[in-house]
């Protein structure tokens, strides 16, 4: 399969279809794949962000073993901020409307990692606006194409504020909240 082509597909579902939360737990595939994350116009008020054009997602990821999993388990979940680079982002961006804490992933092992988590009430107000705001599209991966390289792709095509990496151009904003609450979390104590 030529990449151009996979490319081409992935584009089209990722601008496709998209699901609520709570759809979205019986209609994501359990297969490996790439996911686009969608907000409302109030989503990208709140976070102070402008699309660069029509229907531009947040934030698109991959989903190396079950895009149910990742989206739904992971993304969506409370209790998982620490493992969601998507749900950091927006926390970061989110923190004072939110009222948002960061803390180590794991408060009873703090390792000092840029990864950091939320106090469980702000984790909860965060998965609250995901699910009010927020529609996650999906594309299944084929067999024999090489998932980050459709990524790669997709990213530099799309460039979804969220995204840190692949899109071809700097986050300094996203990069400097990120790291304010990053620091939070390594200075927390109980």
């Amino acid at each position: 399969m030529h990449l151009e082509s996979v490319v081409a597909k992935a584009l089209v579902d990722l601008a496709g279809e998209r699901h609520t939360r709570a759809v979205a737990v019986d209609q994501v595939p359990k297969d490996p794949g790439l996911y686009a994350f969608y907000g409302d116009a109030q989503a990208w008020s709140a976070l102070d962000l402008s699309p660069a054009f029509d229907e531009q997602p947040l934030y698109v990821g991959k989903a190396e073993k079950s895009l149910n999993g990742r989206d739904v388990g992971t993304h969506f979940s409370t209790g998982k901020t620490g493992s969601s680079t998507v749900r950091r982002s927006l926390a970061a961006l989110l923190v004072e409307a939110l009222d948002l804490v960061a803390v180590p992933r794991n408060v009873s092992r703090p390792d000092g990692s840029a990864n950091y988590s939320l106090e469980p009430a702000g984790d909860e107000r965060l998965s609250r606006w995901m699910e009010e705001r927020l529609e996650l599209a999906t594309w299944v991966k084929p067999e024999d194409v090489v998932l980050n390289d459709v990524e790669t792709e997709v990213l530099l095509r799309l460039r979804p504020p969220l995204n840190l990496d692949k899109v071809g151009e700097p986050r300094e904003r996203l990069r400097r909240a990120r790291s304010v609450l990053a620091a939070a979390s390594r200075s927390w104590s109980a």
